[in-house]
């Protein structure tokens, strides 16, 4: 099965027995909502449950590293643990080092999560440098590119099944 921008699965995962989280920005609303939509409709074709996927804000992609640890012990606390964060944000470049320093810090915080939460932790930040990139990578502009959360989605699966079965 031939999956956009992974290329091919190298078996077919089950997601009906995981709890998936996907926790976004607020910044960037349409493509954010777009890269969203794509996750939640792949984990769906993955067999995830609806009601086992759960989707949290934050304000903005720097707050996604924290807030994905506070998400994950928030649902293992309340006994309802999650095999996966799909964390999900925006980034354009803009015309001073901001952009830089944010997207290092929420890289780097996001790969360490993986390790500290002991759960797959998949980098669903699109880092770009003009808003027409953004765009195209949430598939918004038609024929340009795919949805990258379709992506992000299908790599939760398989994280969280492959080496945990």
């Amino acid at each position: 099965m031939a999956v956009k921008g992974l290329g091919e699965l190298d078996q077919s995962y089950d997601g009906s027995n995981l709890r998936i989280g996907i926790l976004h920005a607020r910044w960037n609303k349409e493509i954010i909502q777009a890269l969203v939509e794509g996750a939640k409709k792949r984990l769906l074709e993955l067999g995830v449950k609806p009601e086992n996927i759960i989707i949290e804000t934050v304000p903005g992609s720097f707050e996604l590293p924290f807030g994905s640890k506070l998400f994950h012990d928030k649902y293992k606390k309340l006994g309802k643990p999650l095999d996966a964060i799909i964390p999900i944000g925006v980034l354009i470049k803009g015309s001073t080092m901001h952009f830089e320093y944010i997207c290092d810090s929420v890289t780097h915080q996001i790969m360490k999560l993986n390790f500290e939460l002991n759960i797959p932790i998949i980098f669903g930040v699109l880092t770009c440098l003009t808003d027409e990139q953004a765009q195209a990578r949430a598939g918004l502009i038609e024929g340009k590119m795919h949805n990258h959360g379709e992506d992000w989605g299908a790599a939760a699966v398989e994280m969280a099944t492959k080496f945990y079965n």
